[in-house]
């Protein structure tokens, strides 16, 4: 049965992508594997889907990419290293990925889009799974814990729930936008959503709620993922079938996430994520800050000898 406490048993990540933004080094390293500090970004997501109740990983991935499940792999003759070393610190951090929940993968054969890549997720899911969870690895959502306050509104109000973040104005065009409206009763940051709008200009943005890379679906979305057509670029769209079931009446509901988001899909902010990471970790923040606020100043010397 599906787990009580989550709502779902299944989380969905898409890793089919080339990771053009970050060439030349994904040429042989998968985007999801390059690290924030010293954890790759699909270990975060994995983590966060761990601890919101998911037992099973389902990483789509494309032909030949695959690094990304072997990461999650236990490496037997590493460990058995690293302990004879007595390097136990360094084991504990290798061991984590492997122990965190069960991972399948899924082969995405061409890039079709993000429904397309959803889509291939079905053929794994057990009979009784009535939803899944889908996490973009490119979207970090911090503080973790955004999936179990989507998984009690579904628990409410049925249906799919989605993560929203509220982006400044000039920022809308860059995202996808909802079109939303109140829900009586609920939390001022549960809103029904009517509709979505695909990186609209700032005069027709619906509302600055912008998609975060987080859903709750429920398994109705396989049935209207094989319903709509490809859009642009030929691609089947997520937002497109989301959309399907919000016209045939499905509940589709948000929740508005007030911490932060960082973009690890392109170099700009996967270097912030790297930071902000790095400036919260004992054995590097110290250090890390006391060097920005130098290198900040207007004492920062290029020439001098490094610190």
């Amino acid at each position: 049965m599906t787990d009580k406490t989550s709502g779902f048993r299944t989380a969905v990540v898409p890793a089919a992508g080339l990771g053009t933004r970050f060439l030349p080094a994904t040429k042989t390293v998968p985007k999801e594997l390059l690290p924030v500090v010293d954890t790759p970004g699909i270990e975060l997501v994995a983590a966060e889907a761990a601890e919101s109740g998911a037992d099973r990983l389902v990483i789509v991935t494309s032909p030949g990419k695959d690094g990304v499940v072997a990461h999650f792999v236990e490496d037997l003759v590493l460990e058995s290293t690293l302990a004879e070393r007595g390097k136990f610190a360094l084991l504990e951090k290798v061991r984590k990925a492997p122990g965190l929940l069960d991972v399948t993968s899924v082969v995405q054969e061409e890039p079709l889009g993000l429904g397309h890549a959803v889509a291939q997720a079905e053929s794994v899911l057990d009979a009784d799974e009535e939803a899944i969870a889908v996490l973009l690895p490119d979207d970090l959502v911090l503080p973790c814990g955004v999936l179990d306050a989507m998984s009690r509104v579904r628990a409410e109000l049925g249906g799919s729930v989605l993560c929203a973040i509220d982006v400044p104005k000039e920022q809308v065009s860059a995202y996808g936008v909802f079109d939303v409206e109140a829900v009586e009763g609920a939390d001022a940051d549960v809103l029904r959503v009517r509709g979505m709008v695909e990186k609209p200009a700032l005069a027709d943005a619906p509302s600055t709620l912008a998609a975060a890379g987080r859903y709750l679906l429920d398994r109705a979305v396989f049935d209207a993922l094989r319903r709509i057509t490809p859009g642009a670029g030929g691609e089947l769209q997520l937002t497109d079938a989301i959309a399907l079931l919000i016209a045939e009446g499905h509940p589709v509901h948000v929740v508005v996430h007030r911490g932060s988001r960082h973009d690890l899909g392109n170099p700009g902010g996967y270097l912030r994520a790297a930071v902000d990471f790095a400036l919260e970790r004992e054995e590097y923040g110290p250090q890390l800050r006391e060097w920005l606020e130098f290198r900040l100043s207007e004492n920062w010397d290029p020439t001098a000898p490094a610190r």
